[in-house]
């Protein structure tokens, strides 16, 4: 017994090491207790973003989204950074239309393509996909799709979901109703 760990130790010295090493920062700085979950969510954040624009087919970082949060239910608006962007304007209107018709069929597999989750509130708004309203509507530099609802459980859910938009893209909209609109 005391042969293998006479053998086994060298390996685990240098495996030890090497985890030591990969945790130490070059710098005098410690590095951060939390360094590890930071990144975590950093890297969901990228890919998230990588899948957005695969599935909606303009790029995250030349756009702006907002959703927001309404008595009645919300809205999800995208709209480019620079007027001028015509050919994102023109691509963002196409996603736009294309999710507004897809959420009214009860179809959400763009949002679980991009979130790589099942987003809270989409299973319920798809049940109850009768009793929910999404109008598209041209605005300025983008697209918007309103979304109501008379059914307190959908509304519900509709501020789920789009709570959780606000949440994954870090838009900064507010999580409460918009008592604006």
């Amino acid at each position: 017994m005391s042969k293998v760990v006479t053998a086994l130790l060298p390996i685990f010295l240098v495996a030890a090491g090497s985890r030591m090493g990969a945790q130490t920062s070059t710098s005098h700085e410690q590095p951060c207790p939390m360094h590890a979950s930071h990144m975590g969510q950093e890297d969901h954040h990228a890919i998230m973003q990588s899948h957005g624009d695969y599935a909606m087919g303009f790029p995250h970082d030349k756009t702006t989204h907002h959703f927001r949060l309404t008595e009645s239910g919300g809205s999800i608006e995208v709209t480019v950074n620079d007027p001028q962007d015509l050919s994102n304007i023109d691509a963002i209107r196409m996603h736009v239309a294309h999710i507004t018709r897809a959420f009214g069929e009860g179809d959400y597999s763009a949002p679980m393509l991009v979130h790589d989750v099942i987003p809270p509130g989409a299973t319920t708004m798809k049940l109850l996909k009768d009793k929910i309203h999404f109008e598209y509507l041209a605005v300025d530099g983008g697209g918007q799709v309103g979304i109501a609802s008379d059914d307190p459980v959908a509304r519900a859910a509709i501020h789920d979901f789009l709570r959780f938009q606000i949440t994954d893209h870090r838009t900064g909209d507010r999580l409460d109703l918009d008592a604006g609109k």
